[in-house]
């Protein structure tokens, strides 16, 4: 299974969640969410595929989220609607890294949430790996 992994290049949060599914053989398809922003009909789909709160696919963290007082329009009642249209104009509002498959769609980097959704055993897989660090994963295949 191929999923889409949508960053930010430069956060750190993005390295380490790519790494971690390199590190675990996830074949993904990278976007870049600044240079191609999610589309509004893209964001409602992966808003339903996530059974989330809205709120949860905003980058509460970022300045533009700020300077634009998003939080008083939330609260003010916004539609679906109007929250689809103001993330897709810009990658920067959207929360990231998003991780998104045929039937998930997670905003954030949660090992355990990306683990489950793509039916990995990561303790399993982290044990595999720490083995195979120290030279001995061979003797155990």
């Amino acid at each position: 299974m191929s999923v889409l992994f949508l960053e930010y290049p430069k956060c750190s949060t993005c390295k380490k969640a790519k790494k971690w599914l390199d590190e675990h053989g996830v074949e993904y398809v990278d976007r870049d969410i600044t240079t191609e922003n999610p589309t509004a009909a893209e964001l409602a789909e992966w808003h339903a595929r996530s059974g989330l709160p809205l709120r949860r696919f905003f980058n509460t963290s970022g300045m533009k989220y700020r300077e634009l007082g998003i939080k008083a329009k939330l609260d003010a009642g916004m539609t679906d609607a109007e929250c689809f249209d103001l993330l897709a104009t810009d990658g920067m509002l959207v929360k990231r890294p998003l991780f998104v498959g045929d039937d998930f769609a997670i905003p954030g980097f949660k090992e355990g949430a990306w683990a489950e959704a793509l039916g990995l055993d990561c303790q399993t897989l982290d044990l595999a790996r720490a083995l195979f660090r120290v030279g001995t994963f061979r003797r155990f295949v």
